[in-house]
């Protein structure tokens, strides 16, 4: 295994399984075909078509089309389709930086194939060997990947907050990093991917800071999303990442980009090319 699968584990997905979500004139995602013809139940929401799911232009502003669609959710969750409510709004945007064009809930945003957005932080300390990086462990009772190797700091992106004010809430939750120490993370980027997962497509965006912590800082988790921290040299982290699936499958591409980014991944191996141009897909 290598870096390059762990990429192209991110970017599996077969267009012709999905059928387009369009709103306003704008293709803002993606439904499988059997999800498709679900909504065939909900003529005054969705007009389906072969080719085309069509959000109804009776509804003319992002709060009806909201209060449409979260009601469609209710119905799909009592079906037991859509499960593991977060009870958080995400965004649904035509271009990144636009008002949204609906929100929809945080669960059900795969089933509908959204692009969603989301924070990921690696917490690291200089050293002579390169940089020592904290790595965390998903709690087991998490609805999604439990136990699981992540990122120092994760979280999606909700309606309604900053990159910045998102990843300084998520560093205290998550990792118990005061405000003080949270503000002096730089957003370097972000990685792409497109992925067929169980509950749908997921186009999805994540912007990558990085965060120099002081080396005697201890990370603690404070919202039980966390159950470990560890705090492991760089060619630890990146051996885990190419040779095992033990990280949640899109902090692998936060890392590898970091790897990138620090002069960590030499540009001389015959693959760097590949995984520079992967990481954003």
């Amino acid at each position: 295994m290598s870096f390059l699968d762990r990429i192209a584990e991110c970017n599996a997905h077969d267009p012709s399984a999905y059928r387009a979500l369009v709103c306003a004139g704008h293709s803002v995602g993606a439904v499988r075909h059997r999800m498709a013809e679900r909504l065939r139940d909900f003529p005054a929401i969705f007009s389906v078509s072969d080719e085309r799911v069509v959000l109804s232009d009776a509804l003319t502003d992002g709060d009806q089309r909201s209060a449409a669609i979260e009601r469609v959710v209710r119905v799909l969750e009592a079906d037991g389709i859509v499960t593991g409510r977060r009870d958080e709004a995400y965004p649904v945007l035509v271009n990144w930086g636009d008002q949204p064009i609906f929100r929809i809930e945080r669960a059900a945003a795969p089933h509908f194939g959204i692009r969603s957005y989301g924070v990921h932080m690696t917490g690291y300390v200089p050293s002579p060997d390169g940089p020592k990086i904290w790595v965390a462990r998903r709690a087991k009772t998490k609805p999604t990947f439990p136990g699981m190797l992540d990122n120092t700091v994760a979280g999606g992106q909700p309606v309604g907050l900053g990159l910045h004010d998102n990843m300084v809430k998520e560093c205290w939750e998550e990792a118990g990093i005061p405000a003080e120490i949270a503000r002096r993370a730089i957003c370097t980027g972000a990685i792409t991917y497109r992925m067929d997962g169980e509950d749908g497509l997921k186009p999805d965006v994540q912007f990558c800071f990085d965060l120099e912590l002081p080396a005697d800082f201890v990370p603690r988790n404070t919202d039980g999303e966390i159950d470990e921290f560890f705090w492991w040299p760089w060619q630890k982290v990146a051996e885990v990442v190419a040779e095992t699936r033990e990280f949640k499958f899109n902090c692998n591409l936060v890392l590898i980009d970091f790897f990138v980014r620090h002069g960590l991944i030499d540009p001389g191996r015959p693959d760097y090319l590949d995984i520079v141009a992967g990481l954003r897909r």
